[in-house]
């Protein structure tokens, strides 16, 4: 059932040249999706974004990249403007977009909680009221948060702090759009072994992480892998769509709620 409710949708990724985004927009690409537009933020990513472009399109759909940094209202409803003008409406839209702060709660600057919140909720604050406006009727968005939301620990104040009002955004956002048959929600992943997660952890760190799930030993490293996450995105963008207003920790048994 899953190819029959993504073939032919037009699919928008926040933050999805590399990682877990770019594994996203291959996978729905595989899944029949006809059009994957790519987010990527900065310059220094192009060569990524071309990389999922060109593995989107040996998939057969259509793809294109557009570089913004999406922590300003304007710069999100340029993003949708100009998916639109290439490739028509989304159905699907997913943010990935995410910044980790690891610091004790007093040596938290101004600048660096700022930072946080423009990237952690503003971006979702307005990706989500873009996605309201234009995605077609019975569409599908789903926001990347953490699994921290259901942990209770030092040092993540800012991280965690900034991700939490995006739980209230898709409540809200499920609510309003669900007249048009849209489905809204959030997926807390646990920590995952990317290049994003170690420059914030120390050894010890990191030796914890890779054992506190319950299901770690049968992990690779014992983290999160991004391909166990893509399959609940998948999901959530197709035959999952009764799901909705929902945050789902998806992470081995590392946090619940």
């Amino acid at each position: 059932m899953t190819d029959h409710a993504i073939k032919g949708k037009t699919v928008l990724i926040a933050g999805g040249a590399k990682n877990l985004g770019g594994l996203i927009a291959r996978d729905l690409a595989q899944h029949r999706a006809k059009a994957v537009i790519i987010h990527y933020n900065t310059a220094a990513t192009k060569a990524a974004a071309d990389e999922t472009v060109a593995a989107v399109k040996a998939q057969g759909a259509h793809a294109i990249a557009f570089q913004a940094d999406l922590t300003t209202a304007g710069a999100v409803e340029q993003l949708f403007t100009d998916a639109i003008a290439a490739v028509g409406k989304p159905d699907i839209a997913i943010n990935t977009v995410g910044k980790v702060l690891k610091k004790p709660f007093v040596e938290i600057t101004e600048a660096e909680y700022d930072e946080m919140t423009a990237v952690n909720s503003k971006t979702a604050f307005f990706f989500l009221k873009e996605a309201g406006r234009h995605l077609n009727d019975n569409g599908k968005i789903v926001t990347l948060v953490t699994s921290l939301l259901g942990a209770y620990t030092p040092f993540y104040s800012a991280y965690a702090g900034t991700k939490a009002p995006v739980e209230h955004f898709t409540r809200a956002a499920s609510k309003e759009f669900g007249e048009r048959g849209i489905s809204v929600t959030a997926i807390g992943p646990g920590p995952m072994d990317t290049p994003f997660f170690y420059p914030a952890e120390g050894t010890d760190a990191v030796d914890y992480h890779k054992s506190a799930a319950a299901l770690s030993k049968f992990s690779k490293t014992g983290l999160t892998d991004i391909q166990d996450i893509v399959p609940y995105i998948r999901f959530l963008v197709s035959d999952g769509w009764w799901m909705t207003g929902q945050t789902i920790l998806v992470n081995g048994g590392y946090t619940t709620k």
